[in-house]
């Protein structure tokens, strides 16, 4: 059966599948131990989902459903994860389905406290909600936002139904929300608390301020033990470590991390730079040296402490870019790695086929590291604009050239090492404001190939970084600056397109200028396919043109576009050519058509675009998304129906793939809600359906009286030794005989108190299945009268018989209770006018049946015959 997809208005070809590289934003995570698994999970908010890792391996285990809203705060207790999405809360049940979903706030959410069976939730409108797990409201505190501004929440040890208030004016209250009485108002030091936590110590918590303060406070005696203030602005997290050494972590809005010690009183170590922004979170894993961070540059990140002086070093981790990425492509010819450049100035590899092959090939450094004078960020390059790999000799040399915004010179990258490269490619240009504006690797990956915006294309030999030529008189390919650069299959010719609107063909070698090529206007980005040998340009003026490199003519001309085109590429076979622009399309054209035969829309303009070596996969990069989207290729599961697109068509919006879970067996779930799959009684009122009961209950049933025989004993049974006489007395003083006890078989039910409906047999056929053969033909011969049975219940039987045979379900069974009953009861039967006319009823149904099964069973000889004869 074939199924062939027609375009109803979304993508006829292409399928969201799953995004790569998002693991987290600047919402703090929840940490958990699962008490079955004896392991800690680590819930991170996404956008609108909620993502579960295990902390051992950090692979991702769970992904929940969307919310109607992005979400501001995360909590969870031992059997749920709580959100808070806008005004309403909701609970999430095996870190997936939404079970409860808690309204009654009148502004946004910001704060989650998992207290017992009860969750407490505040908002910016000055609201605190105690709420019970079940959905109720236990109760509800009004604060005045101007007063005292709810900032920060915690539950002090032992301390039976309390919690302690942090604001944003610095005063702290300890409230009993049991009894809803404020219990005690602690001044404060004068400035906002941004950060609650309980220490291991009984009666201590720490205290993160807004100056930058850590206040180590004794809450019962209302008494400052320390206080260590950090340089680096507010407190955005603490945590206290608990196995062993009196250490307490503070995180900075820059993205450093300090560690303090409590009984020096005095800094121990420091982690700069543990995240690009923001530290979210920290928490220190129970009776373990491992620190847990998340923070807003999507990253997470488990430290170990074994350093000397109480340092620590990066563990784990899973990152992605912390800005949008601005160009990717396929690396390699399995198309299972995504080379993605940002504009947070790293370079990445994204696995398609689990995150534990992601690579981090880091930020592009000037070449003069040890300049005195600079600062961190200054030594850095900015982002990359374009670049190329080769796979050919990067086992021997770096394969990845990139181009840098504002920048003349080039980077070389290894992706095996996952480093910057050796050289640092700079061409002598006289413009001081010139800039590296395209770059290729040739197919041999010796040579990369590197155009400026004043016009230069020089060619740089990767194994020594030696400049070996540049193309055209006058050191000068184009008046203006080149947009494109690419390079055959077989280095005999490059081709350069430049902002003067030529598109010019040169020999490698000699570097001699072959052709020229007049556009319509001037190139934005260029890309070759060199197995077809189309050259693809896509021009300002919004439209494209593919040009054969061995007849230098322009084969195809497309236009549809509304916005500039970002990006463009080929599918393997060079068939298609897939384009993204900035009026949110992503269009698919026909090759030899020359015809638009895919086109939808996403809700975020596509900036970049690459198809797989293997065509499974089309990945896009988006504005203002800092993940790579997955689309799957349809037409390699099935024929797809691709039509020609008329002029005016109006595509219609896709949605944009989520995350997918890779390892589905290492989901998580609740401690007292596992689930257990129950497969269906049946799948379909048409089919048979066995009972999947073993074949020794019914295959032998008509065979029971030659097994008695063959099991009768060769030698009459022994009478085991007289045994000393005993009667069976009451305890007591005075001796009371006892009354003999009912054996199992003198313990009978009489007949009478079985009733069974006419119409419904399920009990009868639950009954008949849990007795074993013996016990079903005694249950069978006491249907008669003479076994205490009666007439309507041999009708009852064939009755009971018809309707499995009806329903189709245990199939087997029903022939074989049917067998049995008829060597029974036939006599008896045949003199009964009623249940003969029953009988003749069954038997219609029994040859309808079989004459169904055995046209099938036919069938399926006769095609597997044909299969076993054909020579294919």
């Amino acid at each position: 059966l074939e199924i062939i997809v027609i375009n109803n208005g979304g993508s006829c070809l292409f399928s969201g599948f799953r995004v790569l590289g998002l693991y987290s934003n600047h919402v703090p995570h929840a940490l958990r131990y699962h008490q079955k698994h004896r392991e800690f999970y680590l819930v991170t908010a996404v956008g609108k989902s909620l993502h579960t890792f295990n902390v051992q391996r950090l692979g991702i285990v769970s992904v929940s459903n969307s919310l109607s809203d992005d979400i501001t705060c995360v909590a969870a207790d031992r059997m749920l994860v709580f959100a808070a999405a806008g005004r309403t809360v909701s609970a999430f049940a095996r870190n997936k389905e939404v079970v409860m979903c808690y309204h009654g706030h009148r502004q946004e959410v910001r704060l989650l406290l998992s207290l017992g069976d009860q969750l407490i939730s505040a908002d910016s409108g000055g609201d605190l909600i105690v709420w019970d797990v079940q959905g109720d409201i236990y109760l509800r505190l009004q604060f005045d936002p101007n007063t005292f501004d709810v900032s920060a929440m915690m539950h002090p040890s032992t301390y039976l139904n309390k919690v302690l208030l942090g604001s944003s004016q610095g005063t702290l209250q300890l409230w009993n929300v049991k009894t809803s009485k404020l219990l005690f108002t602690f001044p404060g030091w004068s400035a906002g608390v941004t950060a609650l936590q309980q220490s291991p110590a009984v009666d201590v918590v720490g205290v993160g301020t807004a100056t930058g303060r850590i206040i180590i406070h004794n809450i019962r005696l209302d008494e400052t033990l320390m206080s260590f203030t950090q340089d680096w602005g507010p407190i955005s997290s603490l945590a206290f470590r608990t196995d062993g050494p009196p250490i307490v972590a503070s995180g900075s809005p820059q993205g450093h991390i300090a560690f303090w010690d409590l009984e020096r009183r005095q800094l121990v170590a420091q982690q700069r730079h543990a995240h690009s922004t923001a530290v979210a979170a920290a928490t220190f894993l129970h009776r373990e040296p491992l620190l847990v961070t998340n923070g807003a540059d999507n990253a997470i990140k488990v430290w170990i402490f074994d350093q000397e002086g109480g340092g620590a070093r990066l563990l784990r981790s899973r990152q992605g870019h912390s800005a949008p990425p601005t160009t990717i492509r396929h690396h390699g010819s399995n198309g299972k790695s995504i080379l993605s450049a940002g504009q947070d100035g790293t370079l990445q590899s994204f696995s398609t086929v689990h995150e534990r092959f992601n690579k981090n090939l880091g930020h592009g450094q000037f070449k003069q590291k040890k300049k005195k004078g600079l600062s961190y960020e200054e030594l850095r390059l900015p982002a990359i604009t374009a670049f190329s790999s080769a796979t050919a000799r990067q086992s021997d040399w770096d394969g990845i050239v990139a181009c840098h915004r504002g920048r003349l010179v080039t980077t070389t990258w290894n992706y095996q090492r996952c480093t910057m490269g050796a050289h640092h490619l700079q061409p002598s240009c006289p413009h001081k404001a010139a800039v590296a504006t395209a770059v290729d690797i040739t197919s041999c990956g010796n040579f990369a190939v590197i155009g400026s915006s004043c016009g230069r294309v020089d060619i740089y030999n990767l194994q020594s970084g030696l400049h070996r030529g540049c193309y055209g008189n006058s050191d000068k390919a184009h008046s203006g600056a080149v947009r494109g650069v690419a390079t055959d299959t077989l280095n005999q010719l490059t081709f350069t397109a430049g902002s003067d609107l030529l598109l010019k063909c040169w020999r490698f070698k000699t570097r001699k200028q072959e052709e020229q090529l007049k556009l319509n206007a001037a190139p934005a980005s260029m890309m070759l396919h060199r197995d077809s040998g189309m050259l693809a340009l896509a021009l300002d003026d919004f439209t494209l043109q593919v040009v054969d490199i061995e007849t230098r003519r322009v084969v195809r001309k497309f236009a549809g576009h509304h916005g500039n085109i970002n990006d463009i590429t080929f599918s393997p076979d060079g068939r298609w050519l897939v384009t993204v622009a900035m009026d949110c399309t992503i269009r698919t054209w026909d090759l030899p058509s020359g015809c638009l035969v895919d086109c939808f829309l996403v809700s975020m303009a596509p900036v970049g675009v690459s198809m797989s070596p293997t065509g499974d996969f089309l990945a896009t990069a988006h504005v203002d998304s800092l993940g790579v989207y997955l689309w799957t290729n349809r037409s390699l599961c099935g024929p797809v129906g691709l039509r020609p697109l008329p002029a005016d068509y109006q595509p219609t919006v896709e949605m944009l793939p989520g995350v997918t879970v890779g390892d589905p067996e290492q989901g998580v779930k609740s401690e007292d809600m596992d689930d257990v799959y129950e497969s269906a009684d049946q799948l379909g009122a048409e089919l048979v359906t066995l009972s999947l009961l073993p074949e020794s209950r019914w295959k032998c049933l008509l065979h029971l009286d030659d097994i008695k025989k063959k099991n009768k004993p060769v030698a009459p049974p022994t009478a085991p030794a007289v045994a000393p006489f005993f009667l069976p007395t009451l305890p007591g003083l005075t001796p009371q005989f006892t009354s003999p006890m009912a054996t199992k078989e003198e313990a009978q039910v009489p007949l009478k108190d079985l009733h069974f409906c006419p119409i419904q047999f399920d009990h009868p056929v639950r009954h008949l299945k849990d007795c074993g053969p013996a016990a079903l033909s005694v249950e069978l011969s006491c249907l008669k009268p003479e076994g205490g049975g009666a007439s309507s219940l041999l009708l009852a039987f064939i009755n009971m018989i018809d309707s499995m045979l009806a329903s189709g379900r245990d199939f087997d069974l029903a022939h074989a209770y049917l067998a049995l009953f008829l060597k029974l009861h036939l006599r008896s039967l045949s003199r009964d006018p009623v249940a003969m006319a029953a009988l003749l009823h069954l038997s219609k149904r029994l040859e309808a049946g079989w004459t169904e099964l055995r046209a099938s069973f036919d069938q399926s000889l006769c095609l597997l015959s044909y299969t076993k004869s054909a020579l294919l």
